[in-house]
């Protein structure tokens, strides 16, 4: 049994930054390599990231499921 986390296209979710815990929505699960602003993110089907969107700046990211919790 899987205890991945796993998010859907506009949950809402948070997760902590060095300015503190951040809020937004998720905008894509990535499955393969890909890049964000010149970052190389090492996704991959057994390794997936999720790239999310801060509410309060717009900026995009991509965190693992273990860095995100759903936000209230």
């Amino acid at each position: 049994m899987s205890t991945e986390k796993t998010f859907r296209k506009g949950d809402s979710v948070a997760w902590n930054s060095s300015q503190g815990e951040v809020t937004g929505k998720v905008i894509r699960k990535v499955t393969a390599p890909t890049k964000i602003k010149d970052h190389k993110v090492a996704a991959s089907p057994d390794n997936p990231e999720y790239i999310v969107e801060s509410a309060k700046t717009g900026a995009r990211a991509a965190h693992k499921p273990e860095g995100l919790r759903k936000a209230r």
